[in-house]
């Protein structure tokens, strides 16, 4: 491979990895130090809808720092569980406050479905003895 060969190799690979990292750090769920959550916090300006949906954002982040055991079954639950629960928690904010018929309608069907699939994680962590 000539010179010019090699320098877009490493360029592709450097931008390929700097973009592995970019979207790991736009994944992450405010577990890290120096997170930016700021978008989240309480603000006296906010409407009440606001204020509840920045609620269950940050319960739900501070619920899903759950350490991970190394057994994928666990950890696919015990993550999946809070997020699922913020997911409600969300719905139900706008089961309160939304006025679009299809949002309520989708907001539902999220409750009823997150619910269901939380209680079949927690009934699968309580019989597998996690």
């Amino acid at each position: 491979m000539n010179t010019i060969g090699k320098i877009a190799l490493a360029t592709v690979l450097g931008l390929g990895m700097a973009g592995s990292a970019s979207a790991q750090a736009t994944h992450d769920h405010g577990s890290k130090p120096g997170m930016d959550m700021g978008s989240m916090k309480p603000d006296p300006k906010d409407n009440a809808s606001t204020k509840e949906f920045k609620a269950a954002d940050m319960a739900m982040m501070k619920d899903m720092d759950v350490p991970y055991t190394g057994n994928a079954d666990v950890d696919f639950r015990t993550h999946m569980i809070p997020h699922h629960k913020g997911a409600v928690a969300m719905a139900k904010v706008a089961l309160k406050h939304a006025k679009d018929p299809a949002t309520k309608a989708m907001a539902q069907k999220i409750v009823d479905d997150q619910e269901k699939e939380i209680s079949e994680m927690e009934a699968w962590l309580k019989k597998n003895g996690k």
